[in-house]
């Protein structure tokens, strides 16, 4: 390096005149480097091509110079807009809120924008929110329970990433699932350890990939374990159609079910109150389990034993695999793990005739 770069290095970056917006020549002559290594840093292209001390220097000369890219600009010349769909559900848990916010989070250290557009199939808005979204968008992030919405917006012919779909039949250029598999398979562990044979499954009435795989792994890990019995009975995905559903399979035939094992928190909520109704007492005479870790698992008295699922770090995944997929890169495959946790509302079986 030249002792003109030394010394611009130890005396530290030359702010511009306060009237004159810095560019990235400036970055570069205040960093010591080319201004093809600034667009190279600042477009988050470097690795691989500059080293981590340089990107790390061009980095603080740009926050030092308070330099921001001209994204109008370099958009015209990429064709792109730097803005991605995320589509969910309605917005009835903090679960997809804290999908959105995840996604948001790695979008805007890659200068992107992130929409929410809840699934019409729900609460959301009308189903075309943009004139043509092909034209406004450069990529979709979508869960396989607001599929639907996809065709609607022509989705489906950007580049997409699915979020809990089956990586076999996905249409997207990608898939991102948490380890649902085997959330399932810890908390029926966890029941057959304390003892308990006579299983409920509160299931989601929704036509959904990550509830088929539920209700699949539960079924093959009962199957393996003697003397086990399951029933099945569907709810929608409500504290109310869980409450209904539930105290109607409660107080069915005997031998009564000793474990309710639920596909979500809101629908544990509503076993929690169906047992109730029925003068049963959680933990002592029902086990209940959940699945998400909503804020409404400590809300409820016991609290609630489920598995919890990192919803930002999802979102996060889901848009670094969409950047990679835009990159031509291959995006990670494996699923992020869930764990365990366990609360108040499970305990040793008790024979319930």
């Amino acid at each position: 390096m030249s002792a003109v770069h030394q010394s611009r290095r130890r005396s530290g970056p030359t702010v511009p005149p306060a009237s004159t917006r810095p560019t990235s020549r400036d970055v570069a002559q205040a960093a010591g480097v080319s201004q093809a290594a600034v667009s190279l840093v600042l477009g988050d292209k470097w690795r691989g091509r500059v080293s981590e001390a340089t990107a790390q220097r061009v980095r603080e000369a740009a926050r030092t110079l308070g330099y921001r890219p001209n994204l109008a600009a370099r958009n015209l010349r990429l064709g792109r807009t730097r803005t991605v769909l995320l589509v969910v559900p309605a917005l009835t848990t903090e679960f997809f809120a804290g999908v959105y916010t995840g996604a948001a989070r790695i979008a805007s250290r890659h200068g992107f924008g992130v929409v929410l557009y809840p699934s019409p199939e729900g609460i959301g808005p009308a189903r075309d929110p943009f004139a043509s979204a092909q034209a406004a968008l450069d990529g979709v992030i979508a869960s396989s329970m607001a599929a639907e919405a996809l065709t609607a917006i022509r989705g489906d012919q950007l580049p997409l990433v699915m979020l809990d779909s089956d990586p076999d039949g996905s249409v997207g250029a990608a898939t991102v699932n948490l380890d649902i598999a085997d959330g399932v398979r810890q908390v029926t562990d966890h029941l057959l350890a304390l003892g308990h044979r006579r299983f409920l499954h509160l299931a989601a009435d929704v036509a959904s990939w990550t509830f088929e795989v539920r209700a699949r792994e539960l079924a093959a890990r009962l199957r393996k374990a003697p003397g086990t019995s399951l029933r099945t009975t569907r709810a929608p995905i409500s504290i109310r159609g869980a409450e209904l559903s539930a105290r109607a399979a409660l107080s069915g035939a005997s031998p009564h079910p000793t474990a309710v094992i639920c596909d979500d928190d809101q629908l544990a909520a509503g076993a929690y109150k169906a047992a109730r109704r029925l003068g049963l007492r959680v933990p002592e005479d029902l086990s209940v389990t959940g699945l998400d870790d909503l804020a409404l698992a400590t809300a409820i008295d016991p609290e609630l034993t489920t598995v919890r699922l990192d919803a930002e770090l999802f979102g996060e995944r889901g848009m670094q695999a969409l950047l990679a997929v835009l990159e031509g890169r291959t995006p990670a495959a494996d699923a992020i793990p869930v764990d365990l946790v366990v609360r108040g509302s499970t305990a040793p079986a008790r024979s319930r005739l």
